[in-house]
């Protein structure tokens, strides 16, 4: 029996790239989308749910509120319809959705726990990442390493989780440190992780993190702070 295979997506005013993020999702892949509408002031609810979308509203800005409340949805449902696979993708156009496949491979066929889609690995197009990402990526997985003795290469958002190993890990982050608080979570639980090399291209619109410089001091210490939390 294939595996079935959820996709959550956290969108704040993506009105302009959330249709294409849907489109390029291999449908024959993905059971259920989940587009979490965070407190949006555009379209961006109308336009997924035009494209085939489930759309649940959060209210509560933050990226974290915005996955728990699509994990939510899916922990609403009866046991026996939950997924085997979680897929996080951010609704901004910049991952490639059609690459989902290639993530989500290592799970179903090498039974590893959980994949990050990297970006430092993959084909990086120039500019779609600010220099303070850049940077807060390679400070942020070298902590990691140090330690709790897991090699990332990225705190990307494009990644995937057995179902069972999300529940595990139990999150709780509700905003910038959603991403590393996963990964910290995963090398504490000893879950088995790799990498996937991934394409990433510049955003539709402006990020509401790194494009402003409080988002960027905001989102640099709560991962740091995440990490050393986590100890």
């Amino acid at each position: 029996m294939p595996a079935i295979i959820d996709v959550i997506i956290p969108a704040y005013n993506e009105q302009d790239s959330i249709g294409n993020v849907l489109r390029d999702i291999p449908k024959a892949l993905v059971r259920e989308v989940i587009v979490c509408n965070n407190a949006s002031t555009d379209n961006t609810k109308s336009v997924a749910l035009q494209n085939g979308a489930t759309v649940v509203d959060q209210p509560l800005k933050g990226y974290g509120n915005a996955c728990l409340k699509g994990i939510a949805h899916i922990k609403a449902k009866p046991q026996k319809e939950q997924p085997d696979i979680v897929v996080f993708l951010d609704g901004d156009y910049s991952d490639h959705p059609e690459e989902m496949t290639k993530l989500v491979a290592p799970i179903l066929d090498n039974n590893m726990d959980m994949v990050i889609g990297s970006r430092a690995l993959g084909n990086m197009e120039s500019g779609a990442m600010m220099p303070q990402q850049i940077f807060g990526n390679w400070l942020a997985t070298n902590l990691i390493r140090l330690f709790y003795n897991y090699n990332f290469t990225d705190l990307g958002p494009f990644r995937a989780i057995k179902w069972s190993q999300l529940m595990a890990i139990d999150m709780k982050d509700k905003t910038f440190g959603w991403t590393v608080e996963m990964q910290v979570k995963a090398a504490k639980h000893k879950l088995k992780c790799t990498e996937v090399a991934m394409t990433y291209r510049k955003r539709i619109g402006v990020s509401k993190v790194s494009g402003t410089l409080k988002g960027t001091i905001l989102a640099g210490h709560k991962i740091l702070w995440t990490i050393f939390k986590l100890l």
